[in-house]
């Protein structure tokens, strides 16, 4: 594929980082939107947006020839006060209006938006198998989901092509759920969450990179796609690899529920509830894993 320009929000971000680093691999020009106004280092430029403010530079929309969606303040970085879940739901909401305003308004048009979204749109489902055609789910995170989608498909409506990678539990050595999962275990205090039944549907940070970038270079994919990697585990089977992975024993008492609860409030959900989510559609769309299994996935990230 010739060379394209791809304009990245949340690019300095974990995903937004590595997936910068393969674009460039592939020779692809790569620019950021950012609220801090710094200039480019001779591989990335750099825009000028505030959201808030509803200010964005044109010419980051009329340079590029995709846009790969990933700004939204974390779900996980402090408790779930009314005015954080605002903040959540808000960050998510006003960039992707602020973005259609862009598209808009270009006299360019635009190849393709790839947004991101997560796995938290269906919700908790147990140890039932769910694919993209599941139902919304009922809690806090699946409507801040509902809500991201439904402001980036109205992309869709001017004409551009649009795709969306609902994300899963992203493990990355540089950071993410597996620095928290992995920080008891090497003090020898890891030990499953809750009933540790829960599941984990996990993907090792290259693949979900790898799927972004064939979601800009495949304009056969559209629509929904899941960004799991196809062998979801317990949180108890996740903490026994990791704790193997590490030459670690595992602590034999499971952290109560209720202390989490006490200790994160609402957010706690977000580690003793889970899904089971599958990888098939993006599988059939063509895409090869390179890390398939847990134990890969993590020899690869730990060793």
């Amino acid at each position: 594929m010739s060379k394209i320009n791809i304009l990245i929000t949340g690019g300095t971000g974990l995903i937004g980082s590595r997936l910068t680093e393969l674009l460039l691999e592939k020779g692809h020009g790569v620019s950021y939107l950012s609220r801090s106004k710094k200039q480019g280092d001779g591989s990335i430029n750099y825009y000028h947006w505030d959201p808030s403010k509803g200010e964005i530079d044109q010419e980051a929309i009329d340079s590029a020839d995709y846009i790969i969606h990933l700004a939204g303040a974390s779900v996980a970085d402090s408790r779930w006060t009314d005015s954080r879940k605002k903040v959540i739901l808000k960050s998510r909401q006003e960039t992707a209006r602020l973005l259609f305003d862009g598209i808009k308004n270009s006299d360019k048009q635009l190849k393709g938006f790839i947004s991101a979204s997560g796995i938290g749109y269906y919700g908790y489902t147990g140890d039932q198998l769910i694919d993209e055609s599941a139902s919304l789910g009922n809690d806090f995170l699946a409507k801040v989901c509902e809500k991201w989608e439904e402001e980036s498909l109205q992309i869709k409506s001017l004409g551009i092509r649009t795709t969306i990678i609902r994300i899963g539990v992203v493990l990355s050595e540089k950071g993410g759920a597996l620095k928290e999962l992995m920080t008891p275990v090497k003090f020898f205090v890891g030990s499953p969450l809750g009933s540790g039944e829960q599941y984990m549907s996990w993907i090792h940070i290259d693949d979900l990179c790898k799927i972004f970038l064939k979601a800009v270079e495949d304009e056969s994919m559209e629509g929904v796609y899941n960004g799991v990697a196809p062998s979801p585990v317990t949180n108890e089977e996740m903490v026994a690899s990791i704790a193997k992975t590490l030459k670690r024993p595992v602590f034999p008492i499971n952290v109560p529920g209720i202390a989490l609860k006490i200790l994160l409030g609402e957010m706690s959900e977000i580690v003793l509830k889970g899904s089971k989510v599958s990888s098939k559609k993006i599988e059939a769309a063509g895409f090869t894993f390179g890390y398939p299994s847990l134990n890969g996935a993590l020899s690869d990230l730990l060793n």
